[in-house]
């Protein structure tokens, strides 16, 4: 099960015309799905790899033309894929320079990307591009030890929260409720222990804060050592 609950990372589509006007609504699609799967830090370079692939198709195939976007999962990275029904226009990686107003597409996704490539088809291609996640594994995801036990807990936690767990539509908002629910039956657990159940809240949240800016510090250390150094 996925850190976000009751949603699997299960492949989707849409199909779209290639206008510029879609190119904003294929990103907002991209960060509502992407959103959902709890993949937050990945959504700016997956929305960056999506306009540039829909551009493509715009600029080198032509405007209105019939397309599908793909989105699934490769192991532990994203994949991005763009089909269109002309084999002729490859994407290619160009050297463009800094000022160059045009061709630095395809070098942009190549920044943020894994790999990226063409398939050809009797009748159509397929550009693909994969993300890397920082996931454990497909089914994973990047919150840790903490957030593993907390998820093996929720998923059985008070019977009817259970079934409500596979729900799908407001999924997150029920087991949301659940893990309040886990944060006061811990409350009364202490009280009826003799201790102080606010100055455990006071601890639980200051370790919580020291913690998240830890992990903050050294994503954004690791963002900045990639960005030198993407292995291809």
């Amino acid at each position: 099960m996925d850190c976000i609950a009751g949603v699997s990372r299960k492949p989707w589509s849409l199909p779209f015309t290639a206008e510029p006007q879609e190119v904003a609504s294929l990103r907002r699609i991209m960060r509502l799905h992407l959103g959902l799967w709890g993949l937050h830090g990945v959504i700016d370079a997956a929305q960056l790899c999506v306009s540039e692939l829909a551009s493509n198709v715009i600029r080198h195939v032509g405007t209105g033309t019939p397309a599908t976007l793909v989105v699934s999962m490769s192991g532990t990275r994203v994949r991005i894929e763009v089909h269109d029904s002309d084999t002729r226009a490859l994407p290619v990686f160009l050297d463009a320079g800094l000022d160059a107003e045009s061709g630095r597409g395809m070098a942009l996704v190549t920044a943020v990307t894994d790999r990226w490539g063409v398939q050809l088809q009797a009748d159509q291609k397929m550009t693909w591009c994969e993300l890397p996640t920082g996931l454990p594994s497909a089914e994973g995801h990047s919150g840790g030890a903490r957030v593993s036990r907390v998820e093996a807990l929720l998923g059985g936690y008070g019977g009817e929260q259970e079934r409500l767990w596979l729900a799908g539509a407001g999924a997150v908002a029920v087991v949301e409720e659940a893990a309040i629910d886990v944060l006061v039956d811990v409350l009364h657990w202490l009280r009826a222990h003799g201790r102080d159940a606010d100055e455990a809240l006071d601890r639980a949240q200051t370790r919580f804060e020291v913690e998240a800016e830890d992990t903050e510090v050294l994503a954004t250390r690791g963002n900045e050592e990639d960005s030198g150094h993407v292995s291809r």
